[in-house]
């Protein structure tokens, strides 16, 4: 017995008997040989970290755009928060921890430079439509390791694609990223906007407050715990009807009062325009793309969609400096 089929023994033993099972995955879209050591999902949780999109969430934006300072999150940070919530509640509800990091880690693979002001830009351009959660499903089947995809297995493919509000994951697994996804993003942008000086604690309605506590700290604490209690010994990933509704209400006053704020958000169109300017300039100017991405279209994949992989997939740093060397007049030196 290798030790991989060791460890998917041991699964069956021990995780819940509606965890997502290594043994039982629906599999990869080109079959490979199985790892002596790794079951499958612990083996795609390796390929994201190493894949050069993961590296590349270091430096593109959460909430502010380019903030100078050192603490802010990233999208890299957001990942990294969403899968340590997520392994806390799996590994609670003796469900597939590996399964459970693997989208967390590649969940947001395909968001663009500047965050959703560069996801709505590319949307707006692009003939068939941008969409970060398919997008993070293209880098891992189609753009990752020069053109192969990391070939993934259908269970990580699932969650990555159904991590946001609109989906519906197949696995539990799947189910808890959806959650843990707004939990971080709830947590964390106040946390920066509480440092940014744009809201403080008190600005936060007393009737949420009174639900799940009036710190950051208090809040993620009562989050997880209510899921934990709510969802122990059922097919399904729930919270409370109080501290769920609290949460909404939460992450309606960010909506109202710090994703829509002029001063957290007042760049956020010169942001739009760059990237629709780059869509503009590299689609009169297909022959600059690198080599990988005409392998793409001698393959068959449209232009307009080869554009938004070649833009989406610049931080926001190489985006600006795009821009800078395409528009911005450089000083003579004779």
């Amino acid at each position: 017995m290798t030790i991989r089929e060791s460890l998917e023994r041991r699964e069956k033993e021990y995780l819940s008997p509606y965890a997502a099972f290594s043994m039982d995955s629906k599999g990869r879209l080109r079959e490979e040989e199985p790892c002596d050591i790794r079951p499958v999902f612990q083996r795609d949780r390796d390929r994201i970290l190493h894949s050069k999109s993961f590296r590349r969430l270091k430096d593109k934006t959460q909430v502010f755009l380019t903030p100078e300072g050192d603490h802010y999150r990233t999208r890299l940070t957001h990942t990294l928060e969403v899968s340590q919530n997520a392994r806390t509640i799996a590994k609670a509800l003796r469900l597939n921890e590996e399964l459970v990091e693997a989208i967390a880690l590649g969940h947001d693979l395909g968001h663009t430079p500047f965050g959703h002001a560069g996801e709505r830009a590319l949307n707006k351009v692009c003939p068939y439509g941008f969409s970060h959660s398919e997008q993070s499903v293209r880098t891992v089947d189609i753009l990752e390791k020069d053109g192969q995809g990391l070939n993934l297995t259908w269970e990580v493919r699932d969650g990555i694609l159904n991590h946001q509000t609109k989906g519906n994951p197949s696995t539990l697994e799947g189910k808890i990223i959806r959650i843990s996804d707004k939990i971080a993003y709830i947590h964390h942008d106040m946390d920066d906007a509480i440092r940014a000086g744009l809201l403080k604690e008190s600005d936060i309605p007393r009737e949420i407050t009174d639900v799940i506590g009036d710190t950051l700290g208090k809040r993620l604490d009562r989050f997880i715990h209510d899921l934990v209690t709510t969802s122990s010994g059922r097919n399904e990933i729930l919270m409370s009807p109080p501290v769920g509704e609290a949460m909404q209400k939460l992450r309606s006053f960010l909506f109202e009062n710090l994703y829509t704020n002029p001063i957290a958000k007042g760049e956020e169109k010169k942001a739009e325009v760059l990237i629709e300017t780059l869509y503009d300039y590299y689609g009169k100017h297909m022959e600059l793309l690198p080599r990988d991405y005409h392998v793409l279209m001698d393959k068959g994949e449209p232009a307009e969609k080869v554009l938004c992989d070649y833009i989406g997939a610049m931080t926001d740093r190489f985006a600006i400096a795009k821009y800078e060397e395409i528009y911005i007049p450089k000083c003579w030196h004779g």
